[in-house]
């Protein structure tokens, strides 16, 4: 039976997949010029901030609670990582649905902060998309 491990591990080096027993068994991120998915959303969503003050300045045009926006940042993010998981699993894992689910409730208040929506009409969205979140997990489970 030794010998059986002993081939096995033999066979296991000869794979380029092979990782020493010494190092971690977490994946090391190795980077060759080519970036992870999301990497670049906060780039451009700080471009399109500065593009849209460069836009105030420039027209006049007043956007209340500016600030605002930056909560899509993090929104934004999570739909990316929503996606990525979906694009390498091929379905919505509960990662997956816990990204989306984050990006919603964030981009519900950022919405609701950018149009001074009322926050009466705004609290049952948050209820709706809790729901929807609990349904997914009991269906895609």
């Amino acid at each position: 039976m030794s010998d059986d491990i002993d081939s096995l591990k033999e066979a296991e080096k000869a794979n380029n997949d092979y990782i020493p027993e010494n190092e971690s068994n977490h994946k090391r991120h190795v980077r060759h010029g080519c970036y992870n998915q999301t990497d670049w959303l906060p780039g451009v969503i700080l471009i399109t901030v500065g593009v849209l003050f460069l836009f105030t300045n420039l027209t006049g045009f007043h956007l209340n609670n500016w600030w605002a926006l930056f909560i899509l940042i993090p929104a934004v993010k999570n739909f990316g990582s929503a996606w990525s998981s979906y694009q390498r699993h091929g379905r919505l894992t509960h990662s997956a649905r816990g990204s989306l689910t984050g990006g919603l409730i964030l981009s519900l208040v950022a919405s609701a902060f950018l149009f001074s929506l009322d926050w009466g009409l705004v609290w049952p969205f948050f209820l709706i998309i809790g729901g929807i979140s609990a349904l997914f997990s009991g269906w895609f489970s």
